[in-house]
């Protein structure tokens, strides 16, 4: 345990109770959306957000204000896209993903696990108005996932958590390039470059050994506002703010680490829920059970279900295979195979794709139906996976750990 840092330990304890948070968020706003409340409910987050400055508004595309759901997706999860990139940002220093040998793992799992899913959902919907969303079930719910296996205890091999944390960060990070490439719609290539200026700016800055957060921070909301007014999603922005953050040496007493730590929080026990609440409100009809005959629908169930199993397995085996990497120790296939039914868990950033797959003001339904498979098949892997890796636990002995 002794090279398992502070952060690292409060990350797991972290993620364990903002996923209880996260599910009871999602019910109370499964309830609301179907109670006599429904209308006061959904109008609730359509009502505009205005940030004004005299008679500028902050947060407005083309001068229109924005409604409180986008102000969340857009403004809110920029702050989680940022925390995401500070984890992405360590475990390349000082993480699992230092260690080119090590990072090979994951980083196969992780590959598998995203063009396999994206596969079997092309299978359903190649060809269809539907196949924008094949990025929906190659992410991975990092808090849902973890908090099952936390639930474990310490049979489970501390390697094979650290395994999960590499795999789901780098899944991150494919999202991050997913949304960036393929949901960029009306580039306004002006406004892009001059986003791209001021983050040119910060990192002249990193390089000049500026230590001070405030001016990052400043330069970050300015970046986010023309990234807004681009065409590509604003969350982007969030992820090229943590790489101009200077790391230095990883230290305590860097203002990355410092950051990182005051985001985790906030935005597990804030952000993640608000953004529940406000994207799972899933109006249910009377024949909402015509959902489970969709292509898209099924290509998300499959993907995540089945795909992201098989996927996270069969590239990780290839890896081993060829001697790129190995397995860690006291992780065998059966382990392997446990771990990749969590990563079927994609909830936050499968709903967060999902939104940005379909045009809303012509496929709301595809929004809402798609947001409702993907509780069904989060479910579904994180009931498969906790079963398998209990029976491959039944009657294990807890590891003997020497600090």
């Amino acid at each position: 345990m002794a090279n398992i840092t502070k952060l690292y330990q409060d990350f797991l304890n972290n993620e364990k109770t903002s996923g209880i948070i996260l599910i009871f968020c999602t019910i109370i706003s499964l309830i609301l959306a179907n109670s006599s409340f429904q209308i006061q409910y959904l109008d609730f987050w359509q009502d505009a957000v205005k940030l004004e400055f005299g008679n500028f508004n902050f947060f407005s595309h083309h001068g229109e204000p924005l409604p409180l759901v986008t102000f969340i997706n857009d403004a809110l999860m920029t702050i989680f896209f940022l925390m995401v990139g500070l984890e992405l940002e360590r475990e390349i220093y000082k993480g699992e993903l230092s260690n080119r040998k090590k990072a090979l793992l994951p980083l196969g799992g992780a590959l598998g696990g995203m063009v396999v899913p994206a596969a079997i959902y092309m299978l359903f919907n190649y060809g269809t108005e539907t196949q924008s969303g094949a990025g929906i079930p190659m992410a991975t719910d990092i808090a849902f996932a973890l908090g099952i296996l936390s639930l474990l205890g310490s049979r489970v091999p501390i390697a094979l958590r650290i395994f999960l944390t590499a795999l789901a960060v780098i899944d991150d990070l494919g999202a991050i390039l997913v949304i960036a490439v393929f949901y960029t719609q009306d580039l306004a290539l002006g406004n892009l470059l001059i986003a791209l200026s001021i983050w040119l700016v910060l990192l002249i800055m990193n390089r000049m050994k500026v230590k001070i957060l405030i001016p990052y921070l400043i330069g970050g909301a300015a970046m986010w506002y023309f990234m807004l007014n681009s065409g590509v999603h604003a969350t982007i922005s969030g992820v090229l703010l943590a790489f101009a953050i200077p790391f230095g040496d990883g230290s305590q007493d860097t203002i990355s680490y410092k950051l990182q730590h005051a985001l985790h929080r906030p935005v597990n026990f804030l952000i993640l829920p608000i953004f529940a609440l406000a994207n799972t409100a899933i109006v249910i009809n009377s024949n909402f059970s015509e959902v489970f005959t969709q292509h898209y629908s099924l290509g998300i169930f499959f993907g995540l279900l089945l795909g992201k199993p098989v996927g996270i397995v069969l590239f990780s085996f290839v890896a081993c295979f060829f001697k790129l990497c190995k397995l860690p120790a006291r992780v065998d296939w059966k382990q392997m195979a446990g771990v990749g039914c969590l990563g079927g868990i994609g909830f936050t950033m499968s709903i967060f794709i999902a939104l940005l797959a379909f045009d809303p003001a012509r496929h709301q339904d595809y929004i809402n139906n798609a947001k409702f498979m993907i509780l069904i098949s989060s479910l579904c892997s994180a009931i498969v996976g906790y079963i398998a890796l209990s029976l491959i636990y039944s009657g294990k002995k807890k590891p003997h750990i020497v600090s």
